[in-house]
């Protein structure tokens, strides 16, 4: 089945405080949100018809604001009842959620003085995942970026804003055009980060390791891995890895929203366990039952 462009669909996005038809949903090409990249944004996954850690994800949305300096004009309770009738109005069980806060087009240039602030919500079915079944079955393959994730006194890395990801895109194309499926990238020290939209973990044994969230988001679905596996017995330990240290390990994954849990099958040249019999399969099925009990 060809998938619908998403310029062009049927159904209804809540905007500014209404529910408007998709195709109705529109900015000016002269606003702060595209020239400056100058918005906050969330990534949430329903499943059955509700949001897996709703709240957790608004409040998130609203840090992330604060931080770049975007007042958002509606409070969070009122963005999370507009998530739930949006979901049911558009007759979803599982999908794709995706709220954004952006300074429209009354003001341009640098200068935030006298922006606008309008906050949408869209959601969407196609997105089965991030990476495609087959993919995720077999494995990812990542390739190490050549851009890194940059310092935090240079970039809001505490808040899921736009300007910061133009680095994964770029990272995401990289690994493409060389035939890998994602990119690892490094920190701006040199320290294994993430991949380009989820964070990583590596296993050996019943030790579990991942890198510290000092640069790059602490993503709630890492957090609920974190607890999950920690449930389970599994040593966790947060801490700074160096690119030589991957080979020490026999499995690793990634985590995300739209990636839930997805095992790695190769990082450059060295490669991991994957398949039915290995801790990181067991992981994905453990997270399944989480996310839709």
């Amino acid at each position: 089945m060809e998938i619908a462009p998403f310029d062009n669909r049927e159904g209804f996005i809540w905007m500014n405080g209404e529910f408007i038809k998709w195709n109705d949903a529109k900015c000016h090409v002269i606003t702060q949100g595209l020239h400056y990249a100058s918005a906050v944004f969330e990534g949430e996954r329903a499943y059955k018809g509700k949001i897996f850690k709703s709240e957790e994800h608004t409040k998130r949305l609203f840090r992330s604001a604060e931080i770049v300096g975007i007042k958002i004009p509606y409070s969070q309770s009122q963005i999370n009842e507009a998530k739930d009738e949006l979901i049911k109005k558009m007759n979803f069980e599982d999908c794709y959620v995706r709220p954004i806060a952006w300074r429209g087009s009354q003001q341009m240039g640098i200068s935030t003085a006298k922006s606008d602030i309008n906050v949408a919500i869209a959601v969407w079915n196609d997105w089965a995942s991030y990476f495609k079944i087959e993919d995720r079955k077999a494995g990812l393959r990542l390739i190490t970026s050549p851009w890194k994730r940059p310092s935090p006194d240079t970039a809001p890395c505490e808040a899921k804003a736009s300007g910061p990801y133009v680095i994964c895109t770029m990272s995401k194309e990289f690994a493409e055009e060389k035939g890998y499926h994602d990119a690892l990238m490094l920190d701006y020290r040199g320290y294994v980060a993430e991949g380009t939209g989820a964070n990583i973990f590596f296993i050996k044994g019943k030790e579990i390791h991942t890198p510290i969230p000092d640069c790059f988001l602490n993503g709630i679905t890492r957090q609920t891995v974190i607890e999950m596996v920690k449930e389970q017995g599994f040593n966790i330990t947060e801490r700074h890895i160096k690119p030589e240290e991957i080979s020490n390990f026999d499995e690793a994954f990634l985590t995300g929203t739209a990636a839930e849990i997805t095992p790695i099958q190769s990082i450059d040249d060295i490669k991991f366990n994957t398949g039915d019999n290995t801790q990181n399969f067991k992981f994905m099925q453990d997270y399944h039952e989480i996310v839709r009990s």
